[in-house]
């Protein structure tokens, strides 16, 4: 549910990086510039995404110049960032490969089940049973569906893979923390289209990849945007009788309710178990702000699947507003944007930064295969796209969904469940998509 949890420790987010266009120069004009120079390309942004990609240039484009750029000072410690995160098992498998990641951190989720509040009594009736999706890593012949941890457990790994590779290659790799980018202006290289990155001192690419998000609510606007005017709820909440390493989502007419298996910390009760909540609601009719913890306990408990186990406690929420923001194409000139700077998604599947790890893995496998920044651009637009547009299209779909009040839509829902949990081709090639993205 990372949309929903992304918001920096210090309000330093950095303003909107927009690219500026100038009247191509002559040729020749940038002398020192030589066609048959080693790639240059910036990173902006020094989160999960950006960083990922930084390391994945580094390690398969092994004449490339890299340069990263954070508003962040370096000395911030980010390891102690606690905001949740969920990663499928191929952002996993990508972090592993990257020598950055740390499983102690980490609660695999093995099973994941989506039900539905408010189901047709004679639905259930007829099934026999409530009407839920049950996917389990055992039945995907898989070590686990994917996993949840903090923020912190992913940046800091990340972080220090890269500043450790960045002391060996000194050369071509390079880091500029505590520096807000503040322009990025297109201009003519001998080799096409370059990018003057201005951090401060201004600094030349044959690319730029922006990667750095933040929430909703304090992104400039893009070119597909819609405020779903719903309010995401964050926190922790502890649970007894409750089954471990299993992730529960809920569809409620507000909206949906999530619990994510959190790592057991040394002082917890061995009875009990711990689990991020997200709990989506109208934020013009908002059930939760009004209500003291006890409340929230047990509206919560009222809204959640029987078999999720007993709230016992609910930790301090905050809220976020949800919505959609999004680009229609990725790049434009030599500058693209990944991840969290090219689409913000409603939390409702937990995928966005799992989508962005799938950008970062795509640009740089273009770039190795080549020939030009430009040609890679251009494959990359489509290649991401039935990934990309199929996750924008699903998450707006059923984010706009939960406001429609019409007759026979629980029902609808309900047989929608059903129907996918007998259809198991159809199942599979769903928990394919969440575990790997469509390919």
């Amino acid at each position: 549910m990372d949309n929903a949890t992304k918001r920096p420790a210090q309000d330093d987010t950095p303003p909107p990086v927009e690219l500026q266009r100038v009247s191509p120069q002559a040729p020749g004009a940038d002398e020192h510039a030589r066609a048959d120079a080693p790639l240059r390309i910036a990173v902006i942004g020094a989160g999960p995404v950006g960083l990922a990609l930084g390391l994945l240039a580094a390690e398969r484009l092994p004449s490339a110049e890299i340069t990263l750029y954070d508003a962040r000072p370096l000395d911030r410690d980010v390891s102690g960032d606690g905001r949740t995160l969920a990663l499928s098992l191929g952002s996993i498998q990508l972090l592993e490969r990257l020598g950055a990641w740390d499983a102690a951190q980490a609660e695999p989720i093995l099973e994941v089940q989506v039900s539905q509040q408010n189901h047709s009594p004679a639905l259930q009736a007829l099934l026999g049973r409530e009407p839920q999706v049950r996917i389990t890593a055992c039945d995907e012949g898989v070590p686990m569906l994917g996993a949840v941890l903090s923020y912190g457990a992913i940046v800091a790994p990340l972080q220090r893979a890269w500043l450790e590779r960045a002391e060996r290659e000194a050369g071509r790799l390079r880091t500029r923390f505590g520096l807000a980018v503040q322009g990025l202006k297109a201009v003519q290289g001998p080799a096409g289209e370059a990018v003057e990155v201005d951090a401060g001192v201004v600094e030349r690419h044959d690319l730029a990849v922006v990667a750095e998000g933040g929430v909703f609510s304090e992104q400039a606007r893009k070119a597909l945007t819609h405020d779903y005017r719903q309010t995401a709820w964050v926190g922790t909440v502890t649970l007894e009788n409750a089954r471990a390493h299993t992730a529960w989502e809920r569809f409620t007419r507000h909206g949906p309710v999530a619990l994510l298996p959190l790592p057991q910390r040394p002082d917890d009760s061995p009875d009990t178990v711990r689990a991020s909540l997200v709990w989506c609601t109208d934020a013009r009719d908002d059930p939760v702000e009004a209500l003291d913890d006890a409340q929230r306990l047990t509206v919560l408990q009222s809204l959640v699947h029987d078999e999720v186990g007993r709230l016992v406690h609910i930790g301090p929420l905050k809220r976020f507003a949800l919505g959609l923001n999004a680009e229609r194409t990725l790049h434009e000139g030599a500058v693209v944007r990944i991840g969290n700077a090219a689409q913000t998604l409603h939390p409702v599947a937990g995928q966005g930064l799992n989508l962005g790890l799938r950008d970062a893995w795509a640009l740089v496998d273009g770039l190795k295969r080549g020939p030009t920044v430009a040609a890679v651009l251009q494959r990359i637009e489509w290649r991401r796209a039935p990934d990309r547009w199929a996750l924008i299209a699903t998450t707006d779909f059923l984010a706009r969904s939960f406001t429609w009040q019409l007759p026979g839509a629980a029902l609808a829902r309900g047989l929608g469940l059903a129907a996918l949990q007998s259809l198991g081709p159809v199942k599979r090639s769903l928990a394919r998509n969440f575990m790997f993205g469509r390919r």
